[in-house]
């Protein structure tokens, strides 16, 4: 699908509609958003604009703005437009919001630290949970992926085999999460993807220290071999302060502070 531009603090951007193609109203304004062209409480241009600037009929904008609407990322408000909600509202499971994240997100650090918040949250959980319960299937995955990272990195002279590297890298989490033997976390794991791989590409990209990255990663899939359900735990963290690091993200109003304590094994 064709990308629209978006000039930079211009409302309303001069790009012209192909006439073999109909180009879609939804990407176009879903990647001014999830750049952070347009923020929470921001207006998007109105129907009547919209259809001006892509030379359709205001029922195909209408159309592609209830795409928006439906995942709640905007609203309708009768007499003034369309208007960004907050992203505490959006629905940033459906599968259409997680395919523009990882197509658009990647230059608005409020996202990047919303998905890595969440990760903190929940990934180190899913690694000692692992440890617990993985079995040798899911062990052969998670060294396959972090083998797959580790010849992709000595070898990373292209941007292709650094694509590798970063797909094992989503690939060593994804079999984590598979590895609790849990419906939800496999489930999601899925679901989670995109925006893994929205932080892993990123991180990859910027990392000062790429050797130090796969050794932290080494030592989570260390831990769920010897069964270390708390150094899992810890070795997990260390990974994602690793991806903080990497991109630049203050950790603070809670996110690596209150990941400090580490609860007892249970």
């Amino acid at each position: 699908m064709e990308r629209c531009g978006i000039v930079c603090r211009q409302r309303v951007a001069p790009v012209k509609a192909s006439r073999s193609r109909r180009p879609s109203v939804a990407d176009f304004l879903a990647e001014a958003i999830f750049s952070g062209h347009y923020q929470p409480g921001d207006f998007v241009p109105k129907e009547m604009a919209l259809a001006e600037q892509f030379d359709i009929n205001r029922s195909a904008v209408r159309s592609d703005l209830r795409q928006l609407v439906d995942v709640g990322i905007i609203e309708r408000i009768s007499g003034h437009g369309s208007k960004v909600r907050d992203y505490e509202e959006w629905n940033i499971l459906d599968p259409q919001v997680t395919d523009w994240i990882t197509r658009f997100a990647y230059p608005n650090p409020r996202i990047q630290r919303e998905i890595l918040a969440f990760r903190l949250d929940v990934e180190p959980y899913v690694a000692m949970t692992a440890a617990r319960r993985a079995k040798a299937r899911d062990l052969v995955a998670i060294e396959e992926a972090f083998e797959g990272m580790g010849q992709n990195l000595r070898s990373a002279g292209n941007s292709e085999e650094r694509k590798l590297h970063s797909d094992y890298d989503v690939a060593f989490h994804v079999a984590i999460f598979k590895a609790t033997h849990n419906i939800v976390w496999s489930q999601l794991s899925h679901i989670l993807r995109p925006s893994i791989q929205l932080l892993v590409a990123e991180s990859n990209i910027s990392a000062t220290d790429p050797e130090d990255s796969l050794e932290r990663h080494r030592r989570v899939m260390e831990c769920i071999r010897t069964r270390d359900a708390r150094g899992a735990f810890q070795a997990s963290q260390a990974v994602l302060e690793g991806t903080a690091d990497a991109l630049g993200i203050e950790p603070g109003d809670g996110l690596l502070g209150d990941m400090l304590a580490m609860p007892g094994q249970g």
